[in-house]
């Protein structure tokens, strides 16, 4: 997983960000969070989620003829997305360790794969394992570097790649979504949005090689490999790789993102937004200038 330390959420309300060292402060955003200066309308998926919450309650039947009772389920509705979205991000985080572990021993080095597999058992989760292991199989995944953290300079930024391996004689990058299932017991596929997340990745001009000397190494791994989204679902695994013919555009975006977060951070360093301003004083109406409402001479754009 990410070297804990490494990366840490910004007390300044400005996302994750990454560091150089374990002993500097931290200074470019990672992947995730300049991809999220995409705008991203949940509205809707947060209403479903809080309506099922309030249909398959167990006390919505006895609830029917009490408004009070009713009110009470409404109010612990508003937050079933937030305790959904939570459990299903450790839920993603228990997959990608056991990942994680299943490359680590791949790789003949210490590893904990025993103890990630009972983490998801004891949860009623092992069917993601062995999703993951059936991906592992029927690929032929040869791992080469599994969590590593990368930095960009030029643009500024850095992040963690689930998995750097090769497969079939090609050198891969390759990121797991952990997914739910649809009806029909098929795993739903991964999002768009993750080429964008692997073309950043795959842009990387570094990798880590020691996180508290805060040595780094030139990027390795070539500028054209296969960027690869793996959906691991309770029934199946589904893989698709990212058109190399759009590369190119989520990379352009990506940059346009990390101007956004840059503006961001600078219009929140620039002071205060939103001035008190009272009313004009009296001696304005006898023809004293209100510096706090007069009309500035002149207007000069940014």
């Amino acid at each position: 997983m990410t070297v804990p330390g490494l990366a840490a959420e910004s007390p300044d309300g400005f996302g994750r960000m990454y560091r150089r060292s374990l002993s500097v402060e931290p200074t470019v955003p990672s992947i995730t969070t300049v991809i999220a200066q995409q705008p991203l309308d949940l509205d809707g998926w947060r209403s479903y989620m809080a309506a099922r919450h309030v249909a398959d309650h167990p006390e919505l039947r006895d609830a029917l003829d009490s408004p009070a009772r009713i009110r009470q389920l409404v109010r612990t509705a508003v937050d079933a997305s937030e305790v959904y979205a939570k459990s299903a991000a450790q839920r993603g985080d228990r997959v990608h360790t056991f990942a994680e572990q299943l490359a680590l021993r791949a790789l003949g080095r210490p590893h904990r794969l025993d103890d990630a597999r009972e983490d998801l058992r004891s949860q009623g989760e092992e069917a993601f394992a062995l999703s993951v292991e059936r991906w592992w199989e029927s690929f032929g995944v040869e791992p080469i570097a599994p969590e590593l953290t990368v930095w960009n300079t030029t643009v500024g930024y850095a992040g963690t790649l689930d998995l750097v391996a090769r497969i079939n004689g090609r050198v891969c990058v390759v990121d797991y979504k952990t997914k739910g299932t649809t009806r029909d017991g098929r795993v739903k596929p991964p999002d768009d949005k993750v080429a964008m997340q692997l073309v950043a990745g795959m842009k990387a001009e570094e990798s880590l090689v020691d996180a508290a000397a805060g040595e780094w190494e030139p990027w390795k791994y070539g500028e054209d490999p296969i960027l690869i989204a793996v959906a691991v679902g309770e029934t199946e695994f589904a893989a698709v790789r990212v058109n190399p013919e759009v590369r190119k555009f989520h990379w352009q975006t990506f940059c346009r993102l990390r101007r956004v977060w840059a503006a961001r951070v600078e219009a929140a360093s620039a002071g205060r937004t939103l001035l008190p301003l009272p009313p004009p004083p009296r001696a304005a109406e006898a023809g004293e200038p209100d510096v706090s409402l007069a009309p500035p001479s002149s207007v000069t754009p940014d």
